[in-house]
């Protein structure tokens, strides 16, 4: 029904939106950060709530009318705080962007010292890049993975948090491949008496499926978005050891935002009513299952994995080092058969961030479609056989149908609803 009003209403954006379902439905989506919402979560996410504003928090908004919201609001607040045991849970935020404004200006003032992962080592723009809020208001101290390893190096983290005394040390990933020692980060930085962060954007939903361990417990804040693993709406959430919830709430607001978006509030509900229930737990497992499958896979095709391997959602891919093509050109070729990935910098990367050495994939979006591990084997072989026929349009065609085909043998779960 709904979209036959769009489609009556506006046939041109109706257009473009089947267009994408279209190119949803027979690709592959191989970027790390990307997942399929399900029906209910859209549906949330479609409801009268988006009329509604509500600054404030429930049982204090500045506007009438909000019993409603407020139930909702609570609703998704309980089930995070089951989801991740945590003390307290502030579901406002709008994407983790803004969940991370949040939480340095509760903790931190301009000019305040923060310990973050490198950007070209795996960190993310809001851990200290110079471009982003976070590199410009505060000083950075980054840290870096081992040259032989390319693992986080503790012991250098641990060197450097004596030596410059960090207001906070952040724990979180962009483009890390590898578990996250939260308990090491959390006792140097008692030994320094620095604040604790932790950006799970990226694994929330492996930790709440209880696949990879959870930072809530040892850190003072932790930041996540409610999508990539955690299959929810696009949005933000903070949760917080007790001591800091009052100035966590007012950095989301009045500090950063003004009123909540309510239906996405209602979404993130849903997805965390999905991610409680026991098949989730089947689903992280198998996610994590998948990356290290497609990642031996393509090991034997003479594809060097960063760091040798995986152990959540995703892998980084030296396509340069291995096969002699920059990480945009197999970007681009690879998006000429419908798989979707995306160029990155691997770690001590001697070429430019626009067209690096990498390129990073994920298989949280995949194995919602309910793909295993001999689908796995299959990608491998067409992302070799891609980049080796780059240039032969008709060979990148007849790999493009064979893509296809298997999507439509494992279609997006409610895609049509």
């Amino acid at each position: 029904m709904i979209k036959q009003f769009l489609k009556d209403t506006d046939p041109e954006l109706y257009n473009l939106i089947q267009q994408e379902t279209q190119r949803q439905a027979e690709g592959l989506e191989l970027i790390a950060s990307e997942n399929y919402a399900s029906a209910a979560v859209r549906e949330a996410l479609g409801s009268v709530l988006t009329n509604k504003y509500s600054e404030g928090y429930p049982g204090k908004r500045y506007y009438a009318g909000n019993q409603i919201i407020d139930s909702v609001e609570t609703l998704a607040i309980d089930r995070a705080k089951q989801l991740f045991q945590a003390e307290h849970v502030n579901v406002q935020p709008l994407s983790g962007g803004p969940a991370n404004i949040a939480a340095y200006f509760a903790l931190l003032e301009p000019g305040d010292t923060v310990m973050g992962l490198s950007l070209d080592q795996g960190g993310h723009l809001s851990h200290g890049h110079p471009l982003n809020f976070s590199g410009r208001l505060f000083q950075i101290v980054p840290y870096f993975v081992d040259k032989q390893t390319e693992r986080i190096d503790m012991a250098d983290v641990r060197r450097l948090a004596r030596q410059t005394k960090p207001k906070m040390i952040l724990a979180g990933f962009s483009a890390y491949s590898r578990n996250f020692d939260w308990p090491a980060f959390a006792e140097i930085a008692a030994e320094v008496g620095a604040i604790t962060m932790a950006d799970i954007a990226h694994i929330a939903g492996l930790i709440a499926g209880q696949q990879l361990d959870n930072p809530v417990p040892y850190f003072d804040v932790v930041t996540t978005t409610t999508h990539k693993t955690l299959r929810g709406p696009r949005g933000g959430l903070i949760m917080c050891k007790e001591q800091f919830a009052k100035a966590i709430d007012r950095a989301v607001f009045p500090g950063i935002q003004g009123g909540p978006h309510d239906h996405v509030t209602a979404a993130k509900a849903v997805a965390f009513g999905e991610a409680l229930q026991p098949d989730f737990k089947q689903y992280a497992a198998q996610v994590i299952q998948n990356a290290k499958s497609l990642a031996s896979a393509l090991a034997e095709k003479g594809f060097r994995i960063v760091t040798g391997g995986t152990d959540n959602h995703l892998l980084l891919i030296d396509v340069f080092g291995s096969k002699k093509r920059t990480g945009k050109e197999a970007e681009t070729i690879l998006d000429q058969i419908s798989l979707s990935t995306n160029k990155n910098m691997i770690p001590f990367d001697t070429r430019k961030p626009l067209d690096p050495s990498g390129i990073r994939l994920g298989t949280a979006a995949i194995t919602t479609r309910g793909m295993n591990e001999p689908e796995m084997i299959k990608i491998a072989g067409w992302i070799d056989q891609a980049l080796a026929v780059h240039d032969d349009t008709q060979a990148l065609t007849a790999l493009r149908l064979e893509v296809e085909e298997l999507c439509r043998r494992f279609p997006i779960p409610g895609l049509n609803q």
